[in-house]
């Protein structure tokens, strides 16, 4: 339900990134981070950021980062620079992935830190923009530049930064998810009832066999869809995320390209009205667009889809 309207996840506190951060403050911070942090974010008197992907690395592999935190003293001393950090503009504070340890091996060489975005050091460069539009959380481009964090400030142990993180993308695959699939069904909606209204030279637009195609084939690849989201869901919660991600997997990348696809053929039956902000679907389509890259590119959920298939036979 929450896909279907875009500000919905904003008026009942459960969008990303915040639900994401709130559940791995919930598993792996302290008493008192928890306190400083969470409670707020649950009462939604704050927001937050995740902060780990950079300008200058492959987001597909984070074991590359750049951004690196210097234990001194009683403190860690992050120095680096993000991008595409959600949420940045209104956060007060950000989960900074840097790499603690450069020697470890490639899944122990980062830790993830809690940052009050107004601590020294920290710049908010920009918001980027996406496909043209600079969305009011903001996918914005931060620095950090000499930024003391308390040693109290780090979530989970060193060193397990990437496992912290892993944490958080299953249930935040799902929560994309999710808000495809209710894009993708309002979309459905909202062009079988223009087909069903709009008249064009010859009759209706319900009455072209085109038209009837894609509400169909809609249909169909939405309610699919919806049953892979359903039941990458049910085995998270019943076998555990190590073993629910084949299906997160698949759920992310269906649920992406079918929102896609079915919004772009909203688009085509409402015409130029469709590309407009008259109606919510240009909109849809931008988010939906960004979640084939986001928590994981479609290549790289099939890459190791491909490669889990055919260890089986290998």
């Amino acid at each position: 339900m929450m896909g279907r309207v875009l500000w919905a996840p904003e008026v009942f506190n459960c969008s990303a990134p915040d639900t994401g951060n709130m559940e791995i403050l919930a598993q792996f911070g302290t008493p008192a981070q928890q306190e400083r942090w969470l409670r707020p974010l649950l009462e939604g008197r704050i927001r937050s950021g995740f902060s780990m992907t950079e300008p200058m690395t492959p987001g597909s592999d984070p074991t590359q980062l750049k951004t690196r935190a210097v234990r001194d003293g009683d403190a860690w001393v992050l120095d680096g620079r993000k991008w595409f950090t959600t949420g940045a503009m209104h956060a007060s504070v950000l989960l900074v992935v840097a790499v603690s340890d450069p020697e470890a091996p490639r899944h122990r060489r980062v830790s993830l830190f809690l940052v009050p975005t107004d601590a020294p050091g920290v710049t908010i460069l920009r918001s980027v923009p996406v496909l043209g539009h600079i969305s009011s959380p903001g996918e914005c481009e931060v620095e950090f530049k000499d930024v003391r964090v308390p040693a109290g400030d780090l979530l989970g142990a060193a060193g397990e930064g990437f496992a912290v993180a892993q944490a958080r993308l299953g249930p935040g695959r799902i929560h994309h998810c999710m808000r495809a699939v209710g894009m993708a069904d309002r979309a459905v909606e909202m062009m079988a009832r223009r087909a069903a209204t709009r008249t064009v030279v010859g009759g209706l637009l319900a009455e072209k066999q085109m038209i009837q195609d894609f509400i169909a084939r809609s249909r169909i690849e939405v309610e699919a869809a919806r049953l892979l989201v359903l039941h990458a869901a049910w085995t998270m919660d019943t076998a555990g995320k190590k073993e629910a991600w084949p299906a997160i997997s698949m759920a992310k990348v269906l649920a992406a390209q079918t929102a896609c696809r079915v919004l772009d053929r909203a688009i085509q039956v409402h015409g130029g009205l469709g590309v407009t902000d008259d109606v919510p679907l240009a909109a849809m389509w931008r988010y939906a667009r960004i979640l084939r890259l986001g928590d994981g590119a479609d290549e790289v959920h099939k890459a190791k889809l491909a490669e889990h298939e055919l260890r089986r036979w290998r």
